[in-house]
């Protein structure tokens, strides 16, 4: 029966476990990754029929434009999920532009005052739409939204969504600097249904057990065994990825000291995605320090050893335009995220941008 429950018993992390769940991958048979680059600071959308090579749509270029949706005329860190209560999907976006001055947009170098530090932005950007194609969109002034404590906000960045099964609602989690030359920490919040604001005031996602170390960039996936792997960035030297696993969705305190990326240098922004019908997840991560820009990935089964894929282009993974495998037009990705579509939906994304 279509709606029936299975349950499923299995062994995982040398635990035994029973669990009750759909088999929402039954209809899934591409996959869609979202990112942005520094010279437009808009959005950019890719599809992948195997979750190896990935082809830009819309030529390489921007599906929407940054100018068109945020405040500061740009965004950055796009962030896609889909929400597993209603099937909608959802994005979330840094609303800045570091480069507003040099292109004209303001007469500052960033939207307010020096003393707020580097890029010093107060919101994000929202959005919302049920087939990918059509989207509404939303502005949100944290400053705004809760003046007590979040008045002086030195930047908000690199928001991301989960669905809170416990809570009922979405929760949007993102990077903070709460006061003007503060350390940047990981927070969470919970947004309306419509995905237009915050309900609740931001709240601490974990402690970092060094307090002069800034963290940032979480991304939080859902584990077969109803746990939930973490991986964020602790900005050591180099900055890299580190993870911690917790039963609870908006509170982690389980530290490991292991840095999975196997970098050498700087990098950030992971974000975990499943191969459809296998038992492996893949951590994207993006590695600022390399001109050009570009991603590298690694991959686990157990969510406890990582085994290195390379780059975009440099390895298993592919980023192509999909004219006759050309790069030219795929400019510097940075900072992305990728979902699992079904192969329909992957088309009609295709058609809407040719």
């Amino acid at each position: 029966m279509r709606n029936l429950f299975c349950i499923v018993m299995a062994v995982f992390l040398g635990t035994t476990i029973t669990v009750a769940k759909k088999n929402p991958e039954k209809k899934m048979g591409a996959y869609l990754f979202t990112y942005f680059n520094d010279d437009t600071h808009s959005l950019f959308m890719a599809v992948s029929y195997d979750g190896y090579t990935f082809h830009a749509v819309n030529g390489g270029n921007p599906v929407i434009a940054g100018d068109s949706i945020a405040d500061q005329k740009g965004i950055r860190d796009p962030h896609i999920y889909r929400s597993p209560k209603n099937g909608y999907f959802y994005i979330a976006m840094t609303d800045l532009h570091v480069f507003g001055k040099e292109k004209g947009l303001r007469k500052t170098q960033w939207e307010r005052d020096e003393k707020y530090g580097w890029g010093n932005n107060r919101g994000l950007v929202l959005m919302r739409s049920k087939d990918l194609v059509n989207w509404t969109h939303k502005e949100v002034h944290i400053d705004e939204l809760f003046p007590e404590n979040f008045g002086e906000i030195g930047c908000a960045w690199a928001p991301q969504t989960v669905y809170d099964p416990k809570e009922g609602k979405l929760m949007v989690y993102f990077t903070i600097r709460q006061k003007p030359g503060g350390l940047t920490r990981l927070y969470y919040s919970y947004a309306n249904d419509e995905f237009t604001t915050l309900l609740t005031e931001p709240k601490l996602l974990f402690e970092y057990p060094d307090k002069k170390i800034q963290v940032l960039d979480a991304d939080i996936c859902p584990m077969p065994d109803g746990r939930y792997f973490m991986s964020y960035v602790a900005q050591e030297n180099p900055g890299g990825i580190k993870y911690m696993i917790s039963d609870k969705i908006n509170h982690y305190d389980n530290y490991v000291d292991q840095q999975i990326d196997g970098e050498n240098r700087g990098c950030e922004a992971p974000n975990t995605w499943k191969r459809i019908g296998e038992n492996k997840w893949v951590i994207m991560y993006d590695v600022y320090s390399l001109n050009p820009h570009n991603f590298g990935f690694v991959e686990t089964s157990d969510f406890q050893h990582f085994t290195p894929l390379g780059h975009f282009n440099e390895g298993v993974m592919k980023l192509v335009t999909g004219k006759e495998g050309q790069t030219e037009n795929v400019v510097a990705p940075k900072h992305g995220s990728i979902i699992q579509i079904t192969k329909k939906e992957a088309k009609k994304l295709e058609k809407a941008f040719k």
